[in-house]
């Protein structure tokens, strides 16, 4: 059976492509942290190496509570260096959103990641960002998105690819690009109504696959797994 109230979803892009503005333009939003809890920018960037390059090099996932449903949101590295990373994340997920520039579109980095994912048979959104640019392009930057997931996946996946378009820097998302709405919330719904929920068996004993280990210093070891 599928669980209704759950969606795992990895976040794909290229460097500087605003995934990070976009998690922290959702977190601000959910209204589940205080203002002291989300001080600065680049709030899953803890690593000091990863604010110092600007890069995500460590997955992490946040949760956010929307219409009943727990949206898991984990982050990805966005360079083929960290393929091993890659890998074990995209399989914690049941589908990914493919987040690409409306002035830049697809970038190889890009492609790396989304091949594993696809590979996985994790479910795709295409989301358009930054389309406040003035230099965007956001059509043309869908039609990429899109061609790039029919080369990976074939014609399958443009069956099923849902699509948005978004300025996290302005905080919103939108079906139509000429017309920004007020809030994240058409990105939210998508996540929910388009991509399917985790795939369990309630009555089998205990599984779950680890795939990242963290340690701090006032809990000790924490493993980072998925409960099957």
């Amino acid at each position: 059976m599928r669980r209704t109230d759950i969606r795992n979803v990895v976040i794909i892009a290229h460097v500087d492509h605003g995934k990070t503005t976009l998690v922290d333009c959702l977190l601000r939003q959910s209204g589940q942290f205080r203002d002291a809890e989300l001080k600065g920018e680049r709030i899953l960037d803890s690593n000091d190496l990863e604010r110092e390059r600007g890069i995500t090099i460590l997955s992490k996932n946040i949760a956010i509570p929307y219409r009943g449903v727990k949206i898991n949101l984990i982050d990805t590295p966005g360079h083929a260096d960290f393929g091993g990373e890659v890998e074990r994340v995209v399989k914690m997920a049941d589908g990914c959103l493919l987040l690409v520039d409306a002035a830049e579109g697809p970038m190889p980095q890009t492609r790396f990641v989304l091949e594993k994912a696809l590979q996985a048979g994790v479910r795709p959104i295409v989301v358009v960002n930054k389309v406040d640019r003035p230099d965007g392009r956001p059509l043309e930057a869908l039609d990429e998105g899109l061609e790039l997931l029919a080369e990976l996946g074939g014609d399958e996946q443009l069956d099923n690819a849902a699509y948005v378009f978004s300025s996290a820097k302005n905080g919103f998302a939108t079906k139509d690009p000429s017309e920004p709405s007020e809030d994240m919330r058409p990105l939210l719904d998508l996540l929910v109504d388009a991509l399917p929920g985790p795939e369990v068996d309630q009555g089998a004993p205990l599984q779950m696959m680890g795939t990242a280990l963290e340690w701090r210093e006032y809990v000790g070891r924490i493993a980072f797994v998925r409960i099957k």
